[in-house]
């Protein structure tokens, strides 16, 4: 078979392949997004219809009044964004100390926190909550926030980023007089900002997707975010799957806008970013 023949039907099979993968990750989003535009009547017909024979945006109206749609919203921007921010300022804070300063139990520390990356969060769930009770921040913004106030992902995946940027650049603001703050400040995190917005995504979808956590953290209806509030509307209400689909669909629209407006950031801070030991 001739060699430009057989790379053009290589090409062709995994562009198949390709299509079929993406088509089988797409189609739930497209059922959900289906079913959100669906009158109730329409949705639990059969056989099931994937495409609405009636488009209605009933849900997306009904949502804000038949559940405390707004609160779960406000609730869980404050949660996601105070997280990223705070981990984002510590974690860098770590991270260039691992990579760049040398004291003593250095290495030691740094094997530690990857130590914990090993550790599921089942096992420090429960004396964690004992301690947020004794601090009296349980149903609290504190007690959702400050938990998670750093990370030992993010402090590893900065660290790497952080070693891969020339250590002359460091040196020769140390020469101009520059100070240790300085060089952190106006050189590391200028130059890291694909890093650092990689993070931000991984931070900001983590905790605005999570369940458990704001699950066990928060006991009244005012401070629950949207993944724990739409869950335990299921189990205290007859299941309106439309509504609960415009929910859904709701809640996806920041981090989806999120990422495309990062994605450039994203790909080249996953790219640059090294394993070095």
């Amino acid at each position: 078979m001739h060699k430009s023949l057989k790379t053009k039907i290589e090409r062709l099979a995994l562009f198949i392949l390709l299509s079929l993968i993406s088509l089988a990750v797409f189609f739930p989003f497209c059922w959900l997004i289906s079913t959100s535009l669906k009158p109730e009547t329409q949705v639990v017909v059969y056989p099931p219809r994937l495409w609405p024979q009636t488009i209605t945006l009933e849900a997306y109206t009904s949502i804000w009044y038949r559940i405390p749609f707004a609160r779960f919203f406000m609730n869980t921007v404050v949660f996601a964004v105070g997280v990223t921010i705070i981990s984002l300022t510590l974690d860098s804070f770590a991270a260039y100390a691992f990579a760049r300063l040398q004291f003593w139990g250095r290495d030691v520390l740094f094997t530690l926190v990857l130590v914990t990356l090993m550790l599921p969060f089942q096992v420090s769930m429960v004396p964690l909550f004992s301690l947020l009770h004794r601090f009296g921040w349980l149903d609290t913004y504190a007690g959702l926030i400050i938990p998670r106030a750093s990370n030992a992902f993010g402090i590893f995946f900065l660290r790497q980023f952080f070693r891969g940027i020339p250590v002359e650049l460091e040196d020769a603001a140390y020469v101009d007089g520059a100070s240790t703050w300085r060089i952190y400040w106006q050189i590391i995190l200028p130059l890291s900002k694909p890093a650092l917005v990689t993070l931000t995504i991984f931070h900001f979808m983590y905790n605005w997707n999570d369940f458990l956590w704001p699950l066990i953290m928060t006991t009244t209806m005012e401070m629950r975010t949207l993944p724990t509030g739409l869950a335990l509307f299921m189990g205290q209400h007859v299941v309106e799957y439309a509504v609960l689909m415009a929910g859904v669909v709701l809640s996806l629209l920041p981090i989806t806008l999120a990422f495309l407006a990062a994605q450039k950031y994203f790909v080249q801070g996953i790219a640059l970013t090294g394993l070095k030991g």
